[in-house]
């Protein structure tokens, strides 16, 4: 397992991470992603990471209304704390009071010790900011993030699903007053989901911020059930969770899928594997959040990594999953002279 670093932090991440959405399912969209919510099974899955060298567990406070945490808390709770690190988020509504949501300082430091109390952890490594609050002033939500680090209670700051103005924002406020700055983003990113190459991925080489890529597979869409033919099967999770998602071309996800064929023929590699293994040659990505319902999918994951594709074979899939870019990107793709994509 290679160990990347975070964004220009001193921090250093494995390529692959565990995502523990999967752990809990007590509502019935989490009860889609994955339902572990037995420790000793939880305690297996964590122990088959750390064996391999994925030492970085992701989780967030709605996950399944905090249990994603317990659980993973509890799964961790053998092992010595100091060797894994744990990234964990908050922003979204948990509960029904008026200050139960969002990025204000009130309701950062408390979600910042429920969440401690849910890990039963002293610190969390990595803390995101789930969403962007456009209500509370990002002075006071990037001070309040910066109390937290200086208390020992946060290692380091990070965002997620921030638009590129968002996150440039709050850089140039962090940079202002000396306070911590966001040094990772978690953000959507996969061969049937490339937008993030337009705006943030060229703002994160800029600003030294790594990438943490959630919904590597693009949703559940790589996986390697669906293709020319085959339609989404009746199990599949995508018929509960698509209209959530993001929402990709029947043709287009198709083309993608018969270029991954051609290369998994080549390889002997399945279809996560080899979408898993282009991402991590992208520019910025860190780390990729990797879910599973069940040991098998976890190994599948975990054979994404020790080898490398050729130059003919990412090109191949950069064809074949371009699409059509929104405005200014198109114009800027004219200039390439003066706009290079990132290397």
């Amino acid at each position: 397992m290679e160990y990347r670093q975070l964004g220009r932090s001193g921090l250093k991440v494995p390529e692959l991470c565990f995502g523990a959405g999967t752990f809990g399912g007590n509502n019935e969209f989490f009860k889609a992603w994955g339902a572990t919510d037995d420790i000793a099974e939880a305690r297996k899955m964590v122990d088959i990471c750390v064996e391999n060298g994925i030492t970085l567990f992701d989780t967030a406070d709605i996950y399944s209304n905090g249990q994603s945490e317990e659980v993973l808390g509890k799964a961790l709770d053998h092992l010595d704390r100091e060797d894994v690190m744990i990234s964990t988020k908050s922003t979204f509504r948990l509960g029904k009071g008026p200050n139960d949501v969002g990025s204000s300082r009130y309701h950062l430091i408390q979600s910042v010790e429920r969440s401690l109390k849910r890990l039963g952890s002293e610190y969390i490594d990595i803390y995101h900011l789930h969403g962007f609050d456009a209500v509370s002033p990002v002075e006071e939500t990037l001070r309040a993030l910066d109390d937290l680090v200086r208390e020992g209670k946060i290692r380091y700051i990070a965002c997620s699903n921030f638009s590129g103005w968002h996150l440039m924002k709050s850089l140039s406020v962090s940079e202002r007053y000396g306070w911590s700055k966001y040094v990772g983003n978690q953000a959507y990113y996969s061969l049937v989901g490339r937008e993030f190459e337009w705006e943030l991925m060229p703002l994160a080489l800029d600003q030294g911020v790594g990438t943490l890529v959630w919904s590597p597979l693009g949703w559940g869409r790589l996986t390697g059930k669906i293709r020319r033919g085959s339609p989404i099967p009746a199990e599949s999770r995508l018929h509960k969770t698509a209209a959530q998602g993001p929402q990709v071309d029947d043709e287009y996800l198709y083309k993608v899928v018969d270029a991954i064929d051609e290369i998994a023929k080549e390889t002997g590699k399945t279809v996560p594997q080899i979408a898993l293994n282009w991402l991590l040659r992208r520019p910025t990505v860190s780390t990729l959040i990797v879910g599973a319902r069940n040991e098998e999918q976890l190994r599948q994951n975990i054979g994404a990594v020790g080898w490398t594709l050729s130059k003919e074979q990412v090109a191949k899939l950069d064809a074949a999953s371009e699409v059509p870019k929104t405005y200014p990107y198109w114009h800027q793709a004219q200039f390439v002279e003066r706009n290079p994509f990132p290397v």
